[in-house]
């Protein structure tokens, strides 16, 4: 008896690819330039996975929307600059996993991630991530995580039945419950692993390991 078709639905930022430095420099640059008090790095961490506007009324609520918009400038055109100068790069195993789970004739792939189609593209620039993805979904389309828009439309593009979130923070997680997928949580990330395995359906510790996950989501499989 054939499988049903499976979404496996990625973050990008501290999940494929490890870009905390690009976007700590970024942040420093943005709030340097606004003539603001740069929050610790915990707490810019700990708001990877929002939408830029949304991480920004997070870390700096008693600014106005306009100032919130000028702070989303300064932080784009700082990371564009920072990302051409370096490369980020993808998380030991990540590879090794895409191409297991390319193999499964069951499983279709996709991007769900706070990125821009801008900065989404960049990433897929890359020729070892390139045509990978049957779905992307990026913040320009929808309500910021952990809404889950971006995860019913993944499914509806992808023509899955069912399907299973991966990603770093307590946000992809709430996204994918609130879809209904299940959920894997992954330790390399930006959120503390604590708060991430209080909703999860699964953790892993690295790559080798997300593949049987997946298989041992559904007893069927």
């Amino acid at each position: 008896m054939s499988r049903p078709r499976t979404l496996v639905l990625f973050d990008v930022d501290g999940t494929l690819i490890d870009s905390q430095s690009h976007i700590l420099g970024a942040m420093d640059f943005a709030f340097k330039t606004r003539g603001l008090v740069l929050p610790p790095a915990s707490e810019i961490l700990a708001n990877v996975g929002l939408s830029l506007p949304e991480a920004f009324a997070q870390l700096c609520p008693e600014t106005d929307a306009q100032e919130r918009l000028l702070l989303v400038e300064a932080y784009k055109g700082s990371f564009a600059r920072l990302r051409s100068a370096s490369t980020s790069p993808l998380y030991p195993g990540a590879l090794a996993c895409l191409d297991r789970l390319k193999h499964m004739d069951d499983i279709v792939l996709g991007i769900a991630t706070g990125k821009s189609r801008r900065g989404l593209r960049h990433v897929l620039s890359n020729p070892d991530l390139a045509g990978r993805f049957a779905t992307t979904q990026v913040a320009d389309d929808h309500a910021s995580k952990p809404h889950p828009s971006m995860a019913l439309q993944a499914m509806t593009e992808s023509g899955a039945v069912r399907g299973v979130m991966i990603g770093d923070t307590t946000f992809d997680m709430q996204m994918g419950r609130a879809a209904g997928l299940k959920t894997i949580g992954v330790c390399w990330g930006y959120h503390a692993e604590q708060a991430l395995r209080a909703q999860a359906d699964r953790m892993v510790t690295d790559y080798a390991r997300l593949v049987p996950e997946v298989q041992n989501l559904w007893s069927e499989i």
